[in-house]
């Protein structure tokens, strides 16, 4: 059970800070179901979700994890994920993400961005559903490392690149 004031990573909302526990003011006094008040960090509005909902919740990574996950980049799979058929290949990225591992989602950016290198050799466009997860994990990966981080969410994308270069420079 998490706390009033914790950090957590909400389904595919992203980073939410729990507000409240218990029954929200605005529910049936009488009932007895504890629901978590949640307060999205990148949106305006309020979740509401019982405690013992289904929806997957976790905290967020500690700050040496996500500088750990950043020094690993290089060695993150970047294979691309690849199939003609949009619905498979939808069902396929959700697979990975679903789990709501920063790892996996990571393996989608890198996926992604490397297919986008080989699209553009050939003069082609990104597919929208490829678009569409790659801008989905890189939400949910940059909303995590800001928190952790304690750095904007736009900022978030040259911390990585800044990292991974000089890991790279390191290397030669």
């Amino acid at each position: 059970m998490f706390h009033v004031g914790d950090l957590i990573v909400y389904g595919s909302e992203g980073v939410c800070r729990v507000d409240a526990i218990g029954v929200p003011e605005i529910f049936d006094s009488n009932q007895d179901k504890q629901y978590y008040t949640l307060s999205p960090l990148y949106r305006q509005g309020t979740v509401y979700t019982p405690v013992d909902t289904k929806v997957f919740m976790r905290p967020v990574i500690s700050k040496q994890e996500a500088i750990d996950l950043i020094k690993s980049i290089p060695e993150i799979d970047d294979r691309v994920i690849e199939n003609r058929n949009i619905r498979i290949l939808s069902e396929k990225y959700q697979e990975t993400m679903k789990s709501h591992n920063c790892e996996d989602l990571l393996r989608v950016v890198k996926s992604v961005h490397h297919k986008k290198r080989l699209m553009d050799k050939k003069g082609k466009k990104l597919g929208q559903v490829d678009e569409k997860y790659y801008k989905k994990a890189v939400d949910l990966l940059h909303g995590e490392f800001a928190v952790v981080l304690d750095i904007p969410k736009e900022d978030v994308g040259n911390y990585i690149a800044n990292h991974v270069k000089s890991l790279k420079e390191q290397a030669d």
